[in-house]
């Protein structure tokens, strides 16, 4: 991609860089405020998988951000593009075929990815998050059946947790799975499915026995099996360059070898995977943030109303501080989050809800001013702010609620002696 100029003016189609979105992406080039600049205290080998990140977002996803919005296209290419790179399992085993990096190396990588797509850069977090429990949670045969083409995006994968019935209180989910010789038979259905219909491999949880999180088990269904459907493909606010359908399983026959895990371990399975999770969603909602950042800053300095630039407005001056204070603030604890689940440290699971919570609130307040600072334009379709706060929104819902993220925090407080 040519260098690209300094935006001279301010219009629908200000020298085609707000059509086509690059201004967004490509920190390398344009520079980054060293205050902001998301390389600090990063390793050398960490700056190297950023920049290999930064440059994906800015050259393959960047440019065509709006159009798989506007088309709702599942960008299948791009991400086997960004499979080549090691980001189809970024964090499983290199013996499976994945990059075994660690979970601040994943950060800093969906962080930079978003910045040129968060709802793809979303999916890919959530199928790394699949195939990571498939290494994890499985055994050797399961390992080598499913993870190398899980990593090479060959194969996609989807999270089944979430029901019609039992969103925030994912303990009581009603999808049975019977056994039946040496195979369960699946009835049920999952809602919010990302992915699903498009993608291959379905990680499902299901009670194999009473109530509770104590019967509940994690099976993999592969797409093909006879008794799994898919509903219609759901119309969302953003997020639309991933399909989300209801998963459908009715007398859904799936080998006993394709569950991870014993039978009652699959909550403690979803959870352990839901802990990963949180900090991959509040690194998309870093990296929506950061360009926001970016994108506030330079249109303070070519807009003029009443004679003047934009940043010669102290209020504004106040709110592009403002913004870049809770930028980082977040992107620390997001980071912290990480290192503590990777070290398996004890206070891992309330860091990583504590990470969710304030990242995903404070970026999507960030992106929210960036639009607002924009005007008129801001609300055009033709600018990219809008769209990072339309595909953030709904990071403060999944993955757990912000509202469930105060419910761990307080009880990890409250319970500890």
């Amino acid at each position: 991609m040519a260098a690209l100029r300094p935006l001279s003016r301010i219009g629908r189609l200000a020298s085609g860089i707000c059509r086509n979105h690059r201004l967004i992406c490509d920190t390398r080039r344009r520079g980054v405020a060293s205050c902001v600049d998301p390389a600090h205290g990063l390793t050398d080998e960490q700056k190297e998988f950023q920049k290999v990140a930064f440059d994906f977002a800015a050259n393959e996803m960047a440019p065509h951000m709006a159009e798989w919005d506007e088309k709702e296209m599942f960008p299948v290419e791009t991400m086997r593009k960004a499979a080549q790179l090691g980001f189809g399992g970024i964090y499983v085993q290199p013996d499976v075929g994945g990059s075994g990096l660690s979970r601040l190396d994943t950060s800093v990588i969906f962080e930079a990815l978003s910045t040129g797509c968060v709802s793809t850069t979303a999916y890919i977090s959530i199928h790394n998050m699949c195939a990571w429990m498939i290494d994890t949670f499985g055994n050797t045969e399961q390992r080598e059946r499913f993870c190398p083409d899980l990593c090479s995006m060959e194969k996609f994968a989807s999270y089944c947790l979430t029901e019609p019935g039992s969103g925030s209180d994912a303990a009581s989910l009603l999808t049975t799975a019977q056994l039946k010789g040496d195979h369960y038979i699946l009835n049920g259905s999952k809602a919010f499915i990302s992915g699903g219909g498009d993608t291959d491999v379905y990680v499902v949880m299901c009670r194999t026995g009473g109530k509770g999180p104590k019967g509940i088990s994690c099976l993999v269904v592969e797409k093909g099996t006879p008794g799994l459907s898919f509903g219609k493909k759901e119309k969302k606010v953003g997020w639309n360059s991933q399909p989300t359908r209801a998963v459908i399983l009715e007398d859904c026959a799936v080998p006993v070898t394709n569950r991870l895990g014993e039978e009652g371990q699959g909550f403690n399975i979803a959870m352990k995977g839901l802990n990963g999770g949180r900090i991959n969603i509040a690194s998309c909602s870093l990296g929506a943030a950061h360009a926001c950042v970016q994108l506030a800053r330079d249109h303070l300095l070519v807009r003029k109303q009443f004679g003047e630039t934009l940043s010669n407005n102290q209020f504004l001056q106040f709110k592009l501080a403002e913004m870049a204070t809770k930028l980082v603030a977040s992107r620390l604890i997001v980071r912290e989050a990480a290192t503590a689940l990777q070290e398996n440290r004890s206070d891992a699971s309330s860091l990583c809800a504590m990470a969710k919570l304030f990242a995903t609130d404070e970026c999507f307040n960030i992106c929210n001013q960036a639009l607002q600072m924009h005007g008129g334009y801001g609300y055009l379709k033709d600018y990219a702010v809008q769209q990072f706060v339309r595909d953030i929104r709904v990071h403060q819902i999944l993955e757990g609620t912000n509202e469930v993220m105060r419910m761990i925090v307080s009880r990890n407080l409250l319970t500890e002696s």
